[in-house]
């Protein structure tokens, strides 16, 4: 623990802050203040300043953060200054900024924004049109555990699946707060087998196949992860050309209806 670089940053993170106090001379909040917002005691807090006090413990460390507004990256600074374990962020429900803007350059692509626990939160119209089940919703959970029929090819499913469970226990490394996800998902025999092998991976390409109404369609799929890897952009690209047409038949309307999944076999179709 570096106390001598603990107490400088707290103080000039305090001496940074507006008080509400009409009548401040002096800029920033007291110690008494910090220490209130903090839910420690100023006697603590000033002798923390003054690098002479004890090591604080991960609840004061958080309570410093929100007293004294930090940003995300000042909050990682001061756990790191006293040796404590950097918070791991949860997962954001909302499409972050960047990613966005690259899904809206995009629209005319099949593409979408997957957490790292397989909710899917935005996608293309294209996306909807191939992939109408999953949009809205957890890709995991549909997998392993909807009981629907899987428009994976069956001679494909053990490949797909064993990169799933790899994927998620590198996710399970990174952000321990999903391990009741996991169990939620070990109830799934397949998926519990697989887990048993310890396999750890993060998707960053892949080749994919899917069964549709238009026929077998092949994807080029590339992963781009935001740098707290919680979101991914996915991007799919028709991997033949015969690919390239039915999804234009697709996006034209001309689907066969009702629609009953052609044999699919290792080469391809």
């Amino acid at each position: 623990m570096d106390r001598q670089e603990m107490a400088s940053f707290l103080r000039s993170r305090r001496e940074r802050l507006t008080p509400d106090r009409p009548s401040a001379r002096t800029p920033g909040l007291r110690r008494e203040e910090v220490a209130d917002l903090a839910g420690i005691s100023t006697d603590y807090y000033t002798r923390l300043e003054q690098a002479r006090g004890p090591h604080p413990s991960v609840p004061v460390l958080t309570g410093l953060a929100r007293a004294l507004r930090l940003s995300g990256d000042e909050r990682d600074h001061l756990f790191r200054l006293a040796d404590a374990p950097v918070p791991v962020p949860s997962a954001s429900d909302r499409v972050r900024p960047s990613v966005r803007l690259l899904l809206d350059r995009l629209s005319d692509d099949l593409a979408m924004v997957i957490t790292d626990t397989g909710d899917v939160l935005a996608w293309t119209s294209l996306a909807e049109l191939v992939f109408p089940e999953i949009v809205g919703g957890n890709l995991f959970r549909l997998f392993f555990r909807s009981g629907a029929p899987s428009r994976i090819p069956p001679e494909d499913r053990e490949d797909v699946a064993r990169a799933h469970v790899a994927d998620l226990r590198a996710t399970l490394a990174r952000r321990p707060s999903v391990r009741g996800f996991v169990d939620e998902l070990l109830e799934s025999p397949e998926f519990a087998r697989l887990w048993a092998a310890q396999d750890v991976a993060v998707r960053r390409s892949d080749r994919k196949r899917i069964r549709h109404p238009v026929g077998l369609l092949e994807f080029d799929c590339e992963v781009l992860l935001s740098p707290e890897h919680d979101q991914r952009l996915v991007l799919h690209t028709p991997a033949t050309t015969r690919t390239a047409a039915r999804l234009a038949e697709l996006s034209a309307g001309k689907v066969r209806s009702p629609w009953t999944p052609e044999p699919v076999f290792p080469s391809s179709a």
